[in-house]
């Protein structure tokens, strides 16, 4: 930690331990999503909660970087945490930037219901303009349909995009795994003003990203002192990704650390092995993990017993703070490197064995940083205004959807290098080539994704109809049915309104539902009724007709 007096800057703990009065750094909590971000499957409006957030906290950068003309420094955010009903402080990351992208700061932005979270992305650099879509249909991703060209490749699940004036389905592919580098697939980002797609790029593997330093936990009387500076001083080992990783979708974060109380699972906290086999969306971490085991058929199997081992074995967990780290002692808990989550960056950076090396960092690049900040607050508050002004973008007739919205993207301070740029040695693989759109999978018209609520008595946030897909983890094939009887709901009113459409596309989408009309009207053909009826038809109709019918009636009839 640090304060700034008379301009200058001092360390107010320079032992290291992390902690001073009224601040609690934490080995547990969300990762800072320029780091790394989750991709889900249907995208979600951000979670609301009925508390504005604080003042940013000024934030200055340590004192040394991972080495490499693509690492910079991108700022922390405050984040919600429901379990305390309060807010607590994402801190800042030393990133390598993956090449050929610009980070979009996420931001908190005012809504009717309270205070609503809109995720950041990694933007194409080249990008000067931001295209708001319609929301995308529910995916229809099940998985591979064709084999593996061989065990070194891994599964990129298909997506909706726009084409030609309309969502068309863009089937999944094989992608060639590799080991210094993540596949980020295409995924939709959600904003107010409508939802942006983000394709498809490589990502530097989580040991070459940079470094990820511990959230905290601040009392509002410290944060609020003039003149009053963070500097993060305990970094997070990259050994969480593959030990101690959860998603949250409806908090659109990764979740490091203790959350393996069988309560988490019904709070929307999944662990990454299931993650992904559920369909609940696309974990670029995971696939590497199992990629980099794929001769080892039980990884999987091992990955998921020793979560279980934890879920039921309170002891085996990870501590969640750093002072309850620090103070663990030589016992049976402690054998067991994986608990040490956290340590200080002034050790990390001395180590010789890590994938990473340091350099200090010049007193002008320092104050650059420190003005960066500026710059992405700035960057942050013009996309907020931008995408407060909300465009239509579903007709009410259920006809068509409407155009997509254009508008100029905020300028970025946080551009990555080219691959160009790079060399050969430092780009990335080149980018797969995607399999063009059938003009033939065109969705059926949807509802709008709802709104969260807000419960303002007990300030917890109530999740959305999405979340309570999730809520019967336990057992994997029951998991599915939830998310398929609560899409029912949102769903059954826009089919009353499918006749419109129906004029518009060909009969062929909707022809089960005609064929089906007949069957409601059986009584018209009522040939079992007693013998009055058959009397009836034998009046009406000719021999030929008469015998047909006692062919066709059951014998109890005739």
């Amino acid at each position: 930690m640090c304060f700034v007096l008379d301009g200058a800057i001092c360390r107010a703990d320079p032992s290291g331990t992390g902690d001073e009065q009224g601040v609690q750094v934490l080995t547990r909590g969300p990762v800072h999503e320029a780091f790394a971000g989750i991709i889900t499957s249907n995208p979600e409006p951000g979670v609301v909660v009925p508390k504005a957030p604080p003042e940013t906290i000024e934030e200055v950068p340590p004192d040394e970087k991972p080495e490499g003309a693509n690492v910079t420094w991108i700022p922390g955010y405050w984040a919600w945490d429901d379990e305390r009903t309060d807010y607590l402080w994402v801190s800042g990351v030393w990133r390598a930037l993956p090449p050929g992208r610009q980070w979009v700061a996420g931001y908190w932005g005012k809504s009717a219901q309270g205070f609503q979270w809109t995720s950041g992305y990694w933007a194409d650099a080249t990008a000067s303009e931001t295209t708001y879509l319609p929301a995308p249909p529910a995916t229809v991703e099940v998985g591979p349909n064709i084999e593996a060209p061989s065990a070194d490749y891994g599964w990129t699940p298909g997506c909706w995009v726009w084409y030609e004036g309309r969502f068309a389905w863009r089937p999944g592919y094989w992608v060639e795994g590799r080991s210094d580098w993540d596949w980020s697939p295409a995924y939709y980002a959600w904003t107010p003003r409508g939802y942006v797609f983000v394709d498809g790029y490589w990502d530097y593997s989580v040991e070459r990203r940079g470094v990820l330093f511990a959230p905290v936990y601040f009392e509002s009387g410290v944060y609020a002192r003039r003149g009053y500076h963070y500097s993060p001083t305990i970094a997070i080992g990259v050994g969480v990704f593959s030990d101690h990783l959860f998603l949250r979708p409806r908090y659109h974060h990764y979740y490091f650390g203790d959350y393996y109380a069988a309560g988490y699972s019904s709070g929307g906290f999944y662990a990454s092995f299931s993650f992904e086999s559920r369909h609940y969306g696309y974990d670029p971490i995971f696939a590497h993990e199992r990629w980099e085991h794929r001769q080892d058929h039980e990884w999987e199997h091992h990955v998921e017993t020793t979560y279980q081992y934890r879920r039921d074995h309170e002891d085996a967990r990870p501590p969640r703070t750093w002072a309850a780290q620090r103070s663990i002692s030589v016992s049976v808990k402690s054998k067991d490197s994986s608990l040490g989550v956290a340590t200080s960056f002034d050790q990390l950076s001395k180590r010789k064995d890590g994938p990473m090396r340091f350099q200090p960092v010049a007193r002008k690049e320092k104050q650059q940083l420190i003005q960066r900040e500026q710059e992405v607050r700035k960057s942050r508050d013009e996309r907020r205004t931008l995408e407060a002004n909300t465009v239509e973008t579903s007709n009410p007739k259920a006809d068509k959807l409407t155009e997509p919205s254009t508008a100029k993207l905020p300028r970025s301070p946080i551009v990555a290098k080219s691959s160009d740029q790079l060399g050969k040695e430092q780009a990335p693989p080149s980018p797969h080539r995607t399999v063009q759109p059938s003009p033939k999978d065109r969705p059926k018209p949807e509802m709008s994704t709802p709104e969260p609520k807000v419960d303002k008595d007990n300030h917890q946030v109530e999740p959305l109809k999405p979340e309570y897909k999730e809520k019967p983890v336990p057992s994997k094939p029951e998991s599915e049915q939830p998310a398929k009887r609560e899409a029912k709901p949102e769903t059954e009113q826009p089919v009353k309104r499918e006749p419109k459409p129906e004029a518009e596309r060909p009969v062929k989408r909707e022809a089960p539902p005609e064929a089906e009309q007949p069957a409601k009207r059986e009584p018209k053909q009522e040939p079992e009724r007693p013998a009055r009826e058959k009397q009836g038809e034998n009046d009406k109709s000719g021999a030929h007709n008469e015998n047909k019918d006692d062919q066709q009636r059951p014998s109890s009839d005739k």
